[in-house]
C-alpha cells in the first residue's frame, strides 16, 4: 500500500517531462536555425577573406562542447523534478545556455577584429612613417 512501481521511474510527471520536451525541442531551434548557421558563416567569413576576419575554432569548439553538456544535465534534471515549477526553472536554463553559445561565436569573432583592427592600425602609422620620411 503506498507508493507503486511507476513512483520508482526517473520521471516525476507529466508536467516535468513536458517542460524537458519542450526545453529540449527550444534548444534544438536555437542550434539548428541560429547556431549551426551563425558558425558556417563566420566561418566561411574566415576563409574568404584569408584569416583577416578572425575564427577563434578552438574556444568555440570548448564553449560548444561546455554548454552541450550543460544544456544536457539542465534538461535532465528537468526531467527528474517533482515539482513543475522547478522542471520548468531548469528548462528555461537549459535554454538561456543555449542562447549564450549560441552568441559567443559572434563575440568571439568581433573581439577579435577589433584587436586586429587596432593592430592594422598601428601597422598602417609605421608605413606611413616609414615612407613619409623618404618624400
Amino acid at each position: 500500500m503506498g507508493r507503486t512501481a511507476s513512483s520508482r521511474t526517473l520521471i516525476r510527471s507529466r508536467h516535468s517531462t513536458a517542460a524537458a520536451l519542450i526545453g529540449a525541442g527550444v534548444v534544438a531551434v536555437i542550434a539548428l536555425i541560429g547556431f549551426l548557421p551563425l558558425v558556417g558563416f563566420l566561418a566561411g567569413a574566415t576563409a574568404s577573406t584569408a584569416g583577416l576576419v578572425p575564427f577563434p575554432a578552438v574556444s568555440v569548439s570548448l564553449v560548444t562542447l561546455v554548454g552541450l553538456l550543460v544544456t544536457i544535465a539542465l534538461l535532465a534534471a528537468s526531467a527528474t523534478r517533482r515539482r513543475a515549477p522547478a522542471a520548468w526553472a531548469f528548462s528555461a536554463t537549459a535554454v538561456v545556455v543555449a542562447v549564450v553559445v549560441t552568441a559567443f561565436p559572434l563575440i568571439a569573432v568581433v573581439v577579435g577584429s577589433v584587436e586586429r583592427a587596432g593592430d592594422l592600425g598601428s601597422v598602417v602609422e609605421q608605413l606611413v612613417q616609414r615612407f613619409g620620411d623618404q618624400g
